[in-house]
């Protein structure tokens, strides 16, 4: 399987890809499915059972309140975070919901979306099933998983041929970074223009052209809204927004950053937490590859632009063309679920694919490319998903920050030398899948292991 670029990058909401994204997803396509089979108008009660990490960590990550504006018809990359609160307060004030935005029916939320902490599906943990009801008559039953990065699968396709989404008609299928580099080689292309190919058979040149600007454009825009808003997260953590008081303490100090040479992280640093204190408030957000390690791919991107000598347009296409190259291979060979495997199919798929990305905008070869994102996995493996009291607050904000400024030393470290290099980045995608399946389902989303329970809450 190739992915699309616009597969790994997404315009949704916070806090989760996996957790809000997904379901939100599952739960319109579910309603929409009625509608289309004629029975949306002989429901009279609709179901939601979830398990696995959804039932253990859903509340923190919204997934209640993702299921009820999935079935009121809503969808990640269409919603207004404002307007999505009224629409919830509305349902849970007045105790009805409107399927797909035209059938109201009674939904008592305590009763109808129910949180199964004890049970697990077989194929992934984040599972979820909807069912309609006439009185006591099943009218319609579906299993959907939630594979990561907004990404649903139903129980129609699971172990199908056919994907939920991609690019099959191709000139360059590729499903390994030995592939990648066999293809630039042969065919005297970059990773970038390998990716710009197989997009064409779906969109034109300026089409292309014009989602990225998109995708860029909303990440930018997510690092601007982050800075400005401050206050407490939602949760109950009482995390403080720390974005607005770390950019005015960077201007007041521009005159005596010259002397420290490490002011330049300091701005990665803050750009990283301002994506994803806003991800935690539910605010909209670029998978990248999911809401979780939301800040590294746009952090890195900015650094590029702001600090590159020769940055422009074409090297934002560059950047992100080949962050989904890079991307692409970790969908298909491992996850980048961190329910799955952990953080590190998350903040360490996103620290792989922004130093890929910026290597490739800062010239590099298809060597070096293959080199930065083995560099920015190698060094995040093993890396668990333990969010304290079930929220993307703690440690997921400072673990992107971190992740950024390792991508731009995967890169830097990648352009010092020639691209020769004694771990390929297939053999550490494939010790990062095994790693996850060793690692213990406590230290995968779950909230059952790490600082999730070592962390007294005050």
């Amino acid at each position: 399987m190739v992915a699309s670029t616009f597969e790994l990058f997404k315009i949704g909401v916070g806090p989760s890809s996996s957790h809000t994204m997904g379901p939100m997803l599952a739960a319109a396509t579910f309603v929409e499915r009625l509608a289309e089979n004629s029975k949306l108008d002989d429901v009279t009660r609709l179901e939601t059972l979830l398990f696995g990490s959804l039932a253990l960590t859903g509340k923190g990550h919204a997934t209640d309140r993702a299921i009820l504006l999935g079935l009121s018809g809503q969808r990640p990359e269409n919603i207004e975070p404002d307007a999505a609160d009224m629409l919830v307060d509305h349902i849970r004030s007045h105790a009805k919901i409107s399927l797909n935005g035209s059938y109201e029916i009674a939904f008592e939320e305590g009763r109808d979306v129910i949180f199964d902490q004890k049970k697990r599906l077989d194929f992934h943990s984040n599972a979820m099933r909807v069912n309609a009801f006439n009185g006591d008559q099943l009218v319609e039953t579906r299993v959907y998983y939630s594979v990561g990065g907004g990404a649903i699968l139903d129980e129609d396709q699971i172990g199908s041929n056919n994907p939920e989404t991609g690019l099959w008609d191709v000139p360059h299928r590729f499903c390994s970074g030995a592939d990648l580099l066999m293809i630039a080689e042969e065919k005297k292309l970059s990773i970038a223009d390998i990716m710009r190919n197989n997009e064409r058979t779906a969109k034109s040149d300026d089409q292309i052209s014009a989602d990225i600007g998109a995708i860029a454009g909303a990440m930018s825009a997510c690092i601007d809204r982050g800075i400005k808003s401050g206050g407490i997260l939602p949760g109950g953590l009482r995390v403080k927004r720390r974005a607005p008081l770390i950019h005015a303490r960077l201007m007041e100090r521009q005159e005596r950053a010259l002397s420290d040479p490490l002011t330049i992280l300091d701005w990665v640093n803050l750009w990283a937490l301002a994506v994803n204190e806003e991800n935690a408030a539910g605010g909209k957000v670029v998978t990248a590859p999911t809401n979780g390690a939301a800040g590294i791919v746009p952090s890195v991107l900015r650094f590029y632009e702001r600090f590159a000598p020769k940055a422009d347009a074409a090297g934002v296409e560059i950047f992100l063309l080949t962050a989904a190259a890079i991307g692409s291979l970790f969908k298909e060979n491992a996850s980048i679920s961190g329910a799955e495997v952990g953080c590190q199919g998350e903040v360490g798929v996103a620290c792989s694919m922004a130093a890929a990305g910026l290597t490739a905008a800062w010239g590099g070869t298809p060597l070096q490319v293959e080199n930065a994102a083995e560099i920015g996995m190698e060094h995040n493996l093993g890396l668990t998903c333990d969010p304290v009291g079930g929220l993307v607050q703690v440690p997921c904000i400072e673990r992107n920050a971190v992740g950024a400024v390792k991508a731009i030393e995967a890169a830097r470290l990648s352009i010092l030398g020639d691209g020769t290099h004694r771990v390929s980045l297939d053999e550490v995608i494939e010790t990062m899948r095994k790693t996850g399946l060793d690692m213990s389902e406590r230290y995968k989303e779950t909230s059952q292991g790490g600082l999730a329970v070592n962390l007294v809450e005050c």
